[in-house]
């Protein structure tokens, strides 16, 4: 197990890198604005999902062989930017706030789940956080080092679950107010879905480690 200083210091770092603008939480942040708090919160839990995926792969050293090849980099890759891309076009052809909330109400929580975990778990970009990352904050004098890598993941998806949480909530609030507004609204729509686009760019050119 990481020393309680450890824990504290991950946990420190953690919370700076889950407020900091990435596919995940912006991702939380546009749905929870179109489809409601609810929806918000299950794309976390998605995600928390995928952190967790990317933590076994971590412990088990599978990570590490995935990104060693520049092939199975690469199909990641490519799959993680038309995922994104995807979603981006489905949200600038989204209509106004109070529409989309309408019809969100058919949609199944499963699916906002999954939404939130595959676009975590092939992003290759995360798994490569995950492998530089954590390591970091193990100490091979106290435990198994994969062991130390599984209890640190764990920590983060939690963590995550917090900070995205919060975010769900506050921006469901802001897309009720939004909802009142359609004008407003549907450029909000906009916005995200060419975020979500410039990140699956963004995505596209990254490089295989060296």
């Amino acid at each position: 197990m990481p020393s309680t200083q450890t824990l504290l210091a991950f946990i420190s770092v953690n919370i700076l890198l889950a407020l900091a603008p990435g596919p995940d939480n912006l991702m939380v942040l546009g749905q929870s604005i179109a489809r409601g708090a609810r929806a918000g919160f299950l794309l976390t839990l998605g995600c928390a999902a995928g952190c967790f995926t990317h933590t076994l792969w971590a412990a088990l050293g599978i990570s590490a062989l995935v990104l060693a090849s520049e092939t199975a980099f690469l199909l990641l890759k490519i799959a993680g930017a038309l995922w994104l891309f995807w979603i981006g076009w489905q949200t600038l052809r989204s209509p106004a706030l109070g529409s989309v909330r309408a019809r969100a109400e058919a949609r199944s929580d499963w699916q906002d789940f999954r939404r939130g975990f595959v676009a975590n778990a092939i992003n290759p970009k995360v798994a490569l956080f995950f492998l530089a990352f954590l390591p970091q904050f193990t100490d091979a004098a106290r435990s198994a080092v994969g062991v130390q890598i599984a209890v640190l993941g764990c920590v983060f998806a939690l963590n995550t679950i917090v900070i995205f949480g919060a975010i769900a909530f506050c921006a469901g609030k802001l897309g009720t107010l939004l909802a009142r507004r359609p004008a407003l609204g549907l450029w909000m729509n906009r916005l995200a879905g060419v975020i979500f686009i410039a990140l699956a760019l963004n995505l596209l050119l990254a490089h295989a480690p060296r």
